[in-house]
């Protein structure tokens, strides 16, 4: 399996900062193709949202960089991944919140990641932003771990009451500002010219799934210029729709 990416963030409307970061790697080995991709959103209402996102990618860039294609050796052990990716989290937020403590402010981020080796996928999810798999339709695979999703999942809040409520951008955790992580994990095998999109929330507040849907369908996205343009595409889409917070969006396709 081969894999075609790409990538585009922008600081929104109404942000002096952008306080979302992200990478997005593909390597071969002899053994195996894989694509890797990190998304964090630093928290939007805290200060130096921007250094806790930009700590964590880089540091999960680091392991990818440096861990994963050298010491890869043809099967892929998905469990050692998520142990050494439980470390990451975890050094991170403890890092993160003794810089706030020492600095006297709070700091935190999202954490959303993805790999890919061959047909196989592993992703971590700490926080709200999401990775949609699509293929003949697109399907939200992370779990929005926040205060509303929970009520909505306990049956306390419709869908629809859930987008009105206050505490719809409250985060049950994200790395940085919780006492302890639970990361959670999902893992999967994919086909071919399946697509995975990987987005903060500013990219989905104001576009629906139908309409992403629309433009990202895998039979649209003939090449990385074409996957390029549909993101520029669907952010000022969202910016014309007056989305105020910083908008970032990453897809991988794979391809034979």
């Amino acid at each position: 399996m081969r894999y075609l990416a790409a990538a585009h963030t922008d600081v929104g409307i109404s942000k002096k900062v952008n306080q979302d970061a992200f990478c997005l790697k593909i390597a071969k080995t002899p053994n195996a193709r894989m694509a890797f991709a990190i998304l964090c959103d630093g928290m939007g209402g805290l200060q130096n949202g921007e250094l806790a996102s930009s700590l964590t990618v880089n540091a999960f860039s680091a392991w990818f960089e440096q861990e994963l294609p050298a010491g890869f050796k043809g099967d892929v052990d998905f469990e050692r991944i998520k142990h050494r990716w439980n470390e990451l989290a975890n050094e991170q937020n403890e890092k993160i919140a003794d810089y706030g403590r020492r600095n006297g402010f709070s700091l935190g981020t999202t954490l959303t990641g993805l790999l890919i080796v061959e047909n196989r996928f592993l992703f971590i999810q700490i926080g709200d932003t999401r990775i949609y798999r699509i293929t003949g339709a697109i399907v939200q695979i992370t779990k929005d771990q926040t205060v509303v999703a929970r009520e909505v999942e306990q049956r306390r809040l419709t869908r629809e009451e859930a987008e009105r409520d206050a505490q719809k951008n409250v985060l049950l955790q994200c790395v940085g500002a919780s006492k302890t992580l639970v990361p959670e994990y999902g893992t999967g095998v994919l086909d071919e010219n399946e697509v995975f999109l990987l987005c903060s929330d500013g990219f989905r507040h104001e576009v629906k799934d139908d309409e992403l849907f629309g433009v990202l369908a895998p039979r649209l996205l003939t090449g990385e210029k074409v996957m390029k343009k549909c993101l520029v595409d669907l952010i000022d889409l969202n910016k014309e729709r007056r989305e105020r917070d910083n908008i970032t969006a990453l897809l991988i396709k794979a391809i034979k």
